[in-house]
C-alpha cells in the first residue's frame, strides 16, 4: 500500500495529459490548459450567531474562460483544499466543452463546516466570495449554478 496522499489536481492533470496525447495537442496548448488561468486566495469574515466573528479561508479558481465565463459553484467543506478546487474547475472546463456549452470552468471553495458553527443568515448572505475578493482579483461574471 502506498503512503502517498491522493491529490485531485494531479489526477486531473494526468487525465488531461492522456487526452492531450490522444488529441496530439501542441505544447503551447497543453501548457495553457494544464494550469488554471486565475487563482485567488482570500479570507471571509463572518459574524456568527453568538456575536463573535469567524474568519474563513477561501479560494476562487478560474481554469479557463476561452469558451465563455467560468461556470462552477462554491464548495463549503472543513477539509477543503486548493488542489480540490483546482481539479473541479478543470473538470468543469472539460464538461462544458464536451457538451458544447459556451462556458469555461471555475470553482470556489470555503474551508468551513457548514452546519457548525452556524452563522446568522443575514451575515452569511452578505459574505460572498465575490464581495470579499481582493480588489486586484478579476471577479468577472459567473453564470448561475444549475
Amino acid at each position: 500500500m502506498s503512503n502517498q496522499t491522493y491529490n485531485p489536481f494531479e489526477n486531473a492533470q494526468n487525465q488531461f495529459d492522456g487526452a492531450a496525447a490522444i488529441l496530439d495537442l501542441d505544447e503551447g496548448t497543453r501548457a495553457l490548459l494544464r494550469r488554471p488561468m486565475m487563482e485567488a486566495h482570500f479570507t471571509i469574515p463572518v459574524k456568527m450567531d453568538d456575536g463573535t466573528t469567524k474568519v474563513f479561508q477561501a479560494f476562487r479558481i478560474k481554469h479557463n474562460t476561452a469558451r465563455g465565463p467560468a461556470k462552477g459553484g462554491i464548495r463549503f467543506h472543513p477539509h477543503e483544499t486548493v488542489d480540490t478546487v483546482r481539479a473541479l474547475s478543470m473538470w468543469m472546463t472539460w464538461k462544458c466543452a464536451a457538451v458544447d456549452i459556451p462556458l469555461g470552468g471555475g470553482k470556489g471553495g470555503i474551508i468551513c463546516d457548514p452546519p457548525y458553527p452556524c452563522p446568522s443568515k443575514s451575515a452569511c448572505a452578505g459574505a460572498t466570495p465575490a464581495r470579499c475578493m481582493p480588489s486586484w482579483a478579476p471577479t468577472g461574471t459567473y453564470p448561475p449554478r444549475t
